[in-house]
């Protein structure tokens, strides 16, 4: 098996523990990659609410605590990924999603998906890169 020259885990505790094979974060070279991010107090790894722009604004949290661990900022993120279970919440989420990262505008997919894990409404990965 060979491996990535200069690959990094990244981990921290502001950010819920990965539950299963993965890791919070992997650096590759320049580029950190973050799983994706579900609404999960990291304190109490329990999902914080029903309401999807409560879960939207923990997810984005939830990825910032990954990239500043990594010693990047918000405005080192490129690109992210939304997963949600109903794109009829898509108008929340934005509202959220946009006030979270202002005039910084990364591209992004936003697709629904059948199920999440822990059966939250979403889902946040995110990809930056220190140039």
């Amino acid at each position: 098996m060979h491996r990535v020259a200069n690959m990094k885990t990244i981990q921290t505790e502001h950010a819920p523990k990965a539950v299963g094979p993965y890791s919070q974060g992997v650096m590759a070279g320049d580029t950190l990659f973050v799983s994706g991010q579900i609404p999960f107090d990291p304190k109490t790894n329990m999902v914080i609410s029903d309401d999807i722009e409560e879960q939207t604004k923990q997810s984005l949290t939830n990825v910032l605590a990954i990239v500043e661990a990594a010693g990047f900022s918000k405005e080192h993120i490129v690109k992210c990924t939304v997963y949600m279970t109903n794109l009829s919440d898509f108008a929340n989420m934005n509202g959220v999603y946009a006030a979270f990262f202002g005039e910084h505008k990364p591209a992004r997919a936003a697709v629904e998906v059948r199920r999440l894990p822990k059966d939250v409404l979403i889902e946040i990965d995110a990809i930056a890169i220190k140039a």
